[in-house]
């Protein structure tokens, strides 16, 4: 079968591409950075250099699947134009939505986030719950409104399923800073985990086999219009990394206070009105830190057949990848 995979050189993309590839589909991967092809080097991988704001780049690249993974998205805390997030995930899923009826597609399935559910105030959010507080990231206010996109497209009898990873990490590349990948790396090079105060905040989080594992049985088996959460284990930040911690035998962790938090982003702030350096976050998300982010897969995993890897052996595998043993030459 013909597939066409956007984002197909990211986190998420990259394995999926690989995976449907190594089963015997033909991928054409639409990839917008020329420097990444060299992580879709498989026989059965097709690559199209294009950019989804670009209909035309879309359309040619499309032409001749059946199915599409709509897995392409601007995944910032921060940008100077937020514009441009929005018009990436928002009017770009919009551009291959508007493909794919042309192009007669059978089945659409949309990467979107656990961010659009939102925090949690007590137990695990599912699919179904509404959001407690006000959207404070533009990548998660964009997404919000893609998923608008898609319930307008169903209208239109594009047959489209939502999937919404929670944190990602697993062995895969770091695409991007908000990858726990790139956390965990900084963990095992530098020996410090900094984490909100006082460390029992809690997040979801997903390993990378599953969340790409989610999205081939959300293929072959989502409902049409339904959203599935495709998380892992909740678990607290502090029991996180010391889970790594008694892996790697070190390792020190440090619960921040918000007001130091605070005042860094400030800091950062005045960094960037003088010498236009870009801040890693920006006073008015800090809120977002301090919250926990907890879901249940509970609906994917009774209707897809989705299965979450056991802590352990998940977080094992991805020290292993990002940090691999020394052999004596």
């Amino acid at each position: 079968m013909n597939i066409f995979i956007t984002g197909a050189s990211g986190y998420i993309g990259n394995q999926l591409a690989h995976k449907l590839a190594d089963e015997g589909h033909c991928i054409h991967a639409f990839v917008r950075n020329k420097k990444m092809i060299g992580s879709l080097q498989h026989r059965n991988i097709k690559i199209f250099f294009g950019d989804i704001n670009n209909r035309e780049e879309i359309r040619t690249a499309i032409c001749g699947c059946e199915q599409v993974y709509h897995v392409a998205g601007q995944v910032k805390s921060w940008m100077k134009d937020p514009s441009i997030i929005y018009k990436v995930n928002v009017e770009g899923t919009s551009n291959v939505f508007e493909e794919a009826i042309n192009a007669g597609i059978n089945k659409v399935v949309f990467t979107s986030t656990c961010g659009v559910i939102g925090p949690s105030l007590k137990g695990p959010m599912t699919e179904k719950d509404p959001r407690v507080t006000g959207f404070v990231l533009d990548y998660e206010l964009s997404k919000k409104m893609a998923e608008d996109v898609v319930q307008q497209f169903i209208k239109r009898e594009l047959n489209i399923v939502i999937v919404s990873p929670s944190k990602v990490y697993g062995p895969g590349q770091i695409s991007h800073s908000l990858t726990y990948n790139a956390f965990i790396k900084k963990f095992l090079r530098t020996g410090i985990a900094l984490i909100p105060y006082p460390g029992n905040y809690r997040g979801c989080f997903g390993y990378l086999d599953d969340i790409v594992r989610g999205h081939i049985l959300a293929m072959e088996k989502g409902r049409v219009g339904e959203k599935y959460i495709l998380g892992g284990v909740n678990i607290s930040y502090k029991n996180f990394f010391q889970e790594i911690k008694n892996i790697t035998g070190h390792g020190k962790i440090i619960p921040i206070p918000k007001f130091i938090v605070k005042a860094w982003a400030y800091w950062q702030w005045i960094l960037y009105k003088i010498f236009r350096k870009d801040p890693l976050f920006t006073p008015g998300v800090i809120n977002h830190f301090f919250r926990s982010y907890i879901f249940s897969s509970d609906k994917a995993i009774a209707e897809l057949g989705y299965q979450i890897t056991p802590f352990q052996e998940a977080i094992h595998n991805t020290i292993h990848f990002l940090n691999p043993p020394h052999h004596e030459q």
